[in-house]
This record gives structure tokens, C-alpha cells and sequence, in this order.
């Protein structure tokens, strides 16, 4: 038996132990509680008595606890360290934020409520909407899509109920190539078909392209700004007029909202439809915290085809308008679903008010500008000039290294690092992507400058037999991820059960 190797053959290092899956761990007759035996009844089952055991783990309560525990350990969050994911703005969610979400009123309703007993939550929604409508400039809120991927769809949906309404059924959406790949995905979820915008050599939409696609077929052009590029489109306003003169409407992918929030008004640029995540921009949680929100903001042209339910206020309280009989095209969701994500949301716009979301979204800029600044020397960009909320490297630097982006991604994590996205967008070659939001300070972004230079340090001096088995020291090594994409193993089945299978 080596040092550190129990019994069972596996070995714990340090404080990172080689972690069985809980079925693994399961001893016949082991339970952590004790329940009283069952009245002895004939036949209690009817019949169908069990013929195998049930399948279930059997575990004292300390080995749960100490399971799950060690699993969580397993994970990297944004409570454990900075999370460099471009285009996903993964910022501190504030602890503040979550005990509101838990009041009770907020934590504890149901909606099958009557009405009447959730006023404080119909109006906090209404402030919510009415947040959101300052913010973007725009006249109408609908609360109801559960995502962004979500709200896209309902923001095409709504275009599309606009265009059928006028009698114009069109069939094409104008998509950039630097747009999310989410855009594309759902304009042909809404039975449009897609075209694509190429960028200019500044890496944002060419405008000249854009114009000559743009014709009586085109329904509605889907524009991410910031891009996924890191840039902001500095002719939006050219953009908007061609669109609008082309009887199609202008929508924009909200992802990025968190670099423009407090500054820039998207219903100023001319944005017809927008989608938010609130996760993004407005600090709740990216997931595990309860159902997601992708709300979307409409212009007026729009807002009579917003789907229901949504909140109203009257002299006798608020209430959801399930049927206005109108032109809204239908509901997207049997309930809203996601209080808890409006209170967080609305938790921290009121904590940072306008002058409070300007600075914020000030720092994220400020920040990306700053890690851009402190690895330009080493790490290649592929345009010129300051970015926005997130600084995009294409992999020029590697050159003749041996070494790739996704080498260089993984051995961020032997440095205690969340990768940063890479080889997106797909317009930049090798891409790597880095977006360290405005909740991480000088020294955590030092740390981060400091900690890729000495990476590319090792790639450019010849280490590429290290980088290649990168991670060494995650809890598993470096996976087959063509196969682990293409055949997932996502059963455990006890030993000899493939077999029985197949027999």
C-alpha cells in the first residue's frame, strides 16, 4: 500500500480526495436515519413484490454530508475566484440580494395565489419593469421569458406577430458573425431562415454588406452590441436607420447591456427589441439559484404584440393581464416563475441607483482595458484600440510554440483558474476571450496579468510537452472532449448490469 492509498486503492492528496460516486459508496443495511418498521401487511404491494433491490445507495449520514461536500470542493464559482469567461459576465452576486430573495412573501408564494395576496409581489415586478424601462429607454417590459435564449425567442415571436398583423409575412433574419450563437438558433426556431453579416476589418458589422442584404424579405436584423468581439458598434445609428428603412426591425442581444448599463439607452440607438439577463448585467445567479430571466424591453411599434401575462396597476392594486384580447401572440410560460430572480435584480438596482449602474458599468470597461493593457505586449489582438467590457487574443502569439488555445485554457486551471472561453467568436482565429466584470479589484486582476504572463512565458520558451498534459493537478486529467461531447456516459449502472443488458 503507498503513502496516502487507503484499503479500498484510492489515493487522497492533500487535502483533495479521489471521490467515489455515491452509489459506489453504498453498503447493504446501512441508512442514515432510522425509520419504524411497516405494519405487516399480506400482499401490501398487490402483488408486484420486488424481485431485485431497489437500487438505491445505502449511506450513513456523515458519508452524505461528507459526499456532497467534497463534490462542492470539486467545483470553481465566482465565490472561489475570478472567473474570466468572456461573454458571460460571471460577477459577484451580492449577499444582500439573496436575503431578500429568502423574505417571506417573496420566498414562499405560489402561483396560484389569489391575486389579492401577492400584491407586494405584482408590485415589485411593476417597479422591476419600470427599472428596466428607464434603463433602456424603451417603453415596454415583458418579465415573462425564462432565459435569454428565451427572450430572444419571444423577441422574435413578437417581430414576427408585428409583420403578420401588417399583413408582411417575411422570411430572413440578418444575423453578424459576431453575433451570440444563440441569435441564429432562435430565428430559426421561429421558422426564419438565417443569413449571415460579415464584419469589417475593425471587427464590427460591415455596413455596407448589411445594406446590400437588407430587402423586403428580411424581418428583423439581430445585433449583439457590445459584440462578442469586445467592440462597441460605432455605427449603430447608420445601422438602425437602414434596417428601419427597410420596414424591418432592429433587435439587439442584451448579453453585453452590463459594459453599456447607466451610459447608453439601446431605445436612443433605435432598438426595436432587446432581450436582458438579468444573471449578466444585473447580478443574479447564473443558474442553482432558481429558474433564469431573460426579460425583453419593445419599442412602441412592438409593445402591442408583447406575449401575457404581464403586471398592470390600477386604483383597486395590481393584477396579471392573462387575456387583453389584443395582438399579443400568446404566453411564453404557464406562470412567470422567477420571483426570486426579480427581487435580486431589483435588490441591486436600487442599491447602485443610475449614478451607481453608470460606475459599474464604467469599471468593467475600466477593468478588461486594464488586463488588455497588461498582456498586449505578449498576447496578440486582433483590432486595434480599446475594447469594451471584454478583451479578445486570437492565438498569433503561439505561433511555431506547439501549443494551442485550449492548451494554454487548461493550464489556467493548474494555475487555480476558471479557463477563459476560447475559439469564440469564430471570426477570430484561435480566440480567447476574457471578461473580469467590474466587481474584481487591482490586485485580483494583477494577479491575473501576472499569472498569464508567466503561462505564454513557458509556451514561447518551449514547454509544450507540459501544456499538452495540462491540467496536473485538477482533479482529472485533461479529457477526450470530442468523445465526451459525442458519447456522454451520464448512467452509472452497478457492475454486470451491460451485460445483463444485453441479454
Amino acid at each position: 500500500m503507498s503513502a496516502g492509498t487507503g484499503a479500498d486503492g484510492i489515493r487522497h492528496r492533500g487535502l483533495r480526495f479521489e471521490e467515489q460516486l455515491i452509489f459506489e459508496q453504498h453498503a447493504d443495511g446501512r441508512t442514515g436515519v432510522d425509520l419504524p418498521e411497516p405494519p405487516a401487511v399480506a400482499d401490501r404491494l398487490g402483488g408486484l413484490a420486488r424481485a431485485a433491490p431497489i437500487g438505491l445507495p445505502g449511506l450513513s449520514e456523515p458519508q452524505v454530508v461528507r459526499h456532497f461536500t467534497r463534490l462542492s470542493q470539486k467545483n470553481y464559482a465566482i465565490d472561489s475566484g475570478l472567473y474570466p469567461l468572456g461573454s458571460c459576465t460571471m460577477k459577484h452576486n451580492p449577499r444582500l440580494n439573496e436575503k431578500l430573495a429568502r423574505l417571506p412573501g417573496f420566498a414562499d408564494i405560489h402561483p396560484l395565489q389569489p391575486q389579492s395576496t401577492v400584491q407586494g409581489a405584482l408590485a415589485l415586478m411593476d417597479r422591476l419593469a419600470g427599472w428596466l424601462r428607464a434603463l433602456t429607454g424603451m417603453p415596454a417590459i415583458a418579465l415573462s421569458p425564462a432565459a435569454g435564449a428565451h427572450g430572444e425567442w419571444t423577441g422574435l415571436m413578437t417581430i414576427r406577430s408585428a409583420h403578420e398583423a401588417a399583413g408582411d409575412a417575411r422570411k430572413r433574419v440578418l444575423v453578424p458573425d459576431s453575433a451570440h450563437g444563440t441569435n441564429p438558433a432562435s430565428a430559426a426556431m421561429c421558422g426564419y431562415e438565417v443569413a449571415a453579416v460579415p464584419l469589417n476589418a475593425r471587427g464590427r458589422v460591415d455596413l455596407a454588406a448589411l445594406k446590400s442584404a437588407l430587402d423586403g424579405d428580411v424581418a428583423a436584423f439581430m445585433l449583439t452590441n457590445p459584440n462578442t468581439c469586445g467592440l462597441f458598434e460605432d455605427e449603430i445609428l447608420e445601422q438602425a436607420g437602414a434596417v428601419r428603412e427597410a420596414g424591418a426591425y432592429f433587435y439587439s442581444d442584451g448579453a453585453n447591456f452590463n459594459a453599456i448599463v447607466g451610459r447608453v439607452r439601446p431605445g436612443d440607438l433605435g432598438i426595436d427589441c432587446m432581450h436582458l439577463n438579468l444573471h449578466k448585467t444585473f447580478s443574479t445567479p447564473h443558474g442553482g439559484g432558481g429558474p433564469g430571466s431573460g426579460p425583453i424591453a419593445l419599442s412602441e411599434a412592438l409593445a402591442p404584440f408583447a406575449p401575457v401575462p404581464y403586471v398592470v396597476g390600477g386604483p383597486d392594486g395590481f393584477r396579471l393581464v392573462e387575456h387583453d384580447g389584443g395582438a399579443a401572440f400568446g404566453r411564453v410560460k404557464r406562470f412567470h416563475g422567477q420571483m426570486g430572480m426579480f427581487v435580486r435584480a431589483l435588490a441591486y438596482i436600487l442599491s447602485h441607483g443610475i449614478d451607481g449602474l453608470r460606475q459599474a458599468s464604467s469599471d468593467a470597461v475600466l477593468n478588461a482595458n486594464y488586463v488588455s493593457a497588461g498582456l498586449a505586449d505578449l498576447m496578440s489582438l486582433p483590432y486595434d484600440g480599446p475594447c469594451m467590457h471584454e478583451v479578445l487574443f486570437d492565438d498569433a502569439f503561439l505561433k511555431d510554440t506547439g501549443v494551442s488555445t485550449l492548451d494554454l485554457a487548461k493550464a489556467m486551471i493548474d494555475e487555480g483558474y476558471h479557463p477563459a472561453t476560447i475559439y469564440f467568436p469564430l471570426v477570430v482565429h484561435g480566440a480567447l476571450l476574457l471578461e473580469p466584470t467590474e466587481t474584481e479589484s487591482r490586485e485580483s486582476l494583477d494577479h491575473l496579468v501576472a499569472t498569464l504572463r508567466g503561462i505564454v512565458r513557458r509556451a514561447l520558451a518551449g514547454e509544450a510537452d507540459a501544456f499538452h498534459a495540462a491540467p496536473a493537478h485538477a482533479p482529472r486529467r485533461r479529457f477526450d472532449e470530442t468523445a465526451a461531447a459525442r458519447r456522454p456516459v451520464l448512467r452509472w449502472r452497478p457492475p454486470g448490469a451491460e451485460d445483463q443488458a444485453a441479454e
